[in-house]
């Protein structure tokens, strides 16, 4: 360190202080002070305080209401995003050939991702609302079923995940975006050479090269569809109808604020955290093995 900034030895350190200070005051701190409150026991006034122990983790897996949010977020979380990478991957692939107006399409897909998940919640809440919805609308003059969200759990999770997709499509097709335009020509050129169709040399070679930007962008979309929906989904369903919408980021905040069982949404956040984690490693750990960086 020393060596790359001579007669510098603390400006390495400094330039890194204020990421450091923001993780270890906004998430470091908090998560420690969620551990420690995840083996207590509180009044809902905060008046008595008594140590309970493992309690509270035991209360979790025992209580059938958040086994269910949990498989519900695996839901939601599968759908938006292998959902959301399959669709995003196809229309990148479309808006880099070559086609009049590729800039303005490129332009266009991108926008959906200047949305905060609350804004996207309000347009996709108005789009199929029971009443005046437009797309309610057009899926009953097409199939001549009339939906309602308000009323059938898995509507309104379909409808839900399919926005939280929408919301993350503008990011997830910049990175295949600019992931495609970095794949060798050629190699697709010698591809087609022997003999290889489109969808073969796709798999065997434009996929390959991608696979570093599709394992970032899968990590990115699983933190995403775990912590950072829950304005979308307050905004559309507020975790209804009868919880089938109720993910677990939800579940913990309704605990915490409505319920008014915080240390009880201690250990939920302290459980959400280190499944992800967990999800995450692995994830990273085979995606990196089996992505191909070199050209």
């Amino acid at each position: 360190m020393e060596s790359k900034f001579p007669g510098y030895r603390l400006l390495p350190y400094l330039l890194i202080f204020p990421s450091v200070a923001v993780i270890a005051v906004f998430l470091v701190v908090p998560f420690a002070q969620a551990v420690q409150q995840s083996f207590y026991r509180t009044s809902p006034f905060g008046t008595t305080t008594r140590f309970v122990g493992w309690d509270n983790y035991v209360q979790i897996f025992s209580t059938p209401e958040y086994l269910r949010s949990l498989v519900t977020t695996v839901g939601f979380a599968g759908l938006v995003i292998v959902g959301g990478l399959v669709a995003s991957l196809g229309i990148a692939i479309l808006v880099t050939r070559r086609i009049r107006g590729l800039g303005f399409y490129q332009v266009a897909f991108i926008w959906t991702y200047a949305l905060s998940p609350a804004v996207a919640g309000i347009i996709w809440a108005l789009l199929f609302d029971p009443a005046v919805g437009l797309g309610t609308y057009v899926i009953q003059l097409i199939s001549g079923y009339r939906i309602n969200m308000m009323v059938q759990g898995t509507v309104a999770l379909l409808i839900a995940a399919t926005a939280a997709a929408w919301n993350m499509l503008g990011y997830n097709i910049c990175f295949f975006i600019a992931g495609l335009q970095n794949v060798p020509k050629e190699f697709e050129e010698a591809a087609r050479v022997d003999g290889a169709g489109v969808w073969r040399t796709f798999w065997r070679v434009t996929f390959p090269m991608i696979s570093p930007t599709t394992a970032f962008l899968l990590f990115v979309n699983m933190v995403y569809a775990f912590f950072q929906v829950f304005g979308l989904i307050d905004v559309m369903t507020q975790g209804g109808p009868g919880g089938a919408t109720e993910i677990l980021v939800y579940k913990l905040y309704r605990d915490a604020f409505i319920r008014l069982r915080g240390n009880f949404a201690s250990a939920q956040s302290v459980v959400l955290f280190l499944m992800v984690a967990a999800a995450a490693l692995f994830q990273l750990r085979v995606a990196t093995r089996k992505a191909v960086y070199s050209r």
